[in-house]
């Protein structure tokens, strides 16, 4: 997607706006025969470690598109947010920047409460790492009690591959695992972690040669939305409708949320959650 001239403007003006809102002070220059608030130009060049002329002309229009490691830079430089450094990216190269991938030990108490809220339906957040790190009471009840579990055992990989319970309690197991592990594969790759799994990956060839033939085949696929049929160990044959959505602001996060396909599904699933505790 190329940028426009529209966009070169709208890029310079953001800028010289975001420069003009950082503190000189705090950041260790000299405030004396400053004429306008913020940092200077060649300011913002030193701490981004690029050519002061350069960035003078981005401020401009006149510079060209730069990389996106210079936009990196320049975001950090300018102590962007992240809404303002895919801001920066979208106006200067006409795309949204890489994702990051930000290790999480939870989510926010609001994300919480938007799972808490799927009353009727198992829900869970997920990593790119497929590393459960928030669910709801029904995902409790019909999937896994993730927090009987250390944090290191959340992982759906690892439930899929090496968990005798969850394998049972699929309909096509195979056709399961062979969907988690490719997309899972895109995931890492979304976020650049390709090359910072490759530990978890051994692990998981060297304990089960079911994930090491899977793994060889490199299928990839989105996540997306489908089908679930389990096996419930109370309730028996349970048909879901699932949905992910990437986390606005976190797109390294997924919310999971399953709906019962029928309402048969539905109402047994409401009777169990009435008479189990919590």
């Amino acid at each position: 997607m190329a940028t426009t001239p529209e966009s070169v403007d709208l890029l310079g003006a953001f800028l010289k706006d975001r420069r003009a809102k950082l503190d000189p002070v705090a950041l260790g220059f000299q405030t004396s025969r400053r004429r306008t608030p913020g940092l200077r130009r060649e300011e913002v060049a030193q701490r981004a470690s690029i050519s002061a002329t350069w960035y003078t002309w981005l401020e401009q229009g006149r510079g060209g598109a730069p990389s996106a490691d210079v936009l990196e830079r320049i975001a950090q430089a300018l102590m962007l947010t992240d809404a303002e450094r895919e801001h920066l990216f979208l106006l200067a190269l006409g795309r949204p920047p890489e994702v990051r991938y930000l290790p999480t030990e939870g989510v926010t108490p609001r994300l919480q409460r938007v799972l808490d809220a799927f009353s009727q339906g198992p829900a869970f957040v997920k990593t790119a790492m497929w590393d459960v790190v928030a669910w709801n009471r029904a995902a409790t009840v019909v999937l896994t009690d993730y927090g009987k579990l250390p944090p290191e055992k959340r992982n759906i990989l690892r439930l899929v591959f090496q968990e005798n319970r969850v394998r049972d309690a699929q309909f096509d197991w195979e056709g399961v695992a062979r969907f988690v592990v490719a997309a899972f594969r895109a995931d890492v790759a979304r976020v650049g972690m390709a090359s910072k799994v490759e530990g978890f990956i051994d692990e998981l060839r060297t304990t089960s040669p079911e994930f090491d033939a899977i793994w060889r085949s490199n299928d990839v696929r989105g996540y997306g939305d489908g089908l679930k049929r389990l096996r419930h160990e109370l309730l028996g044959p349970m048909s879901f409708e699932y949905s992910s959505f990437i986390v606005d602001g976190r797109p390294d996060l997924s919310l999971v949320v399953y709906n019962p396909a029928t309402p048969e599904d539905a109402q047994r699933l409401a009777s169990l959650m009435k008479d189990m505790p919590g």
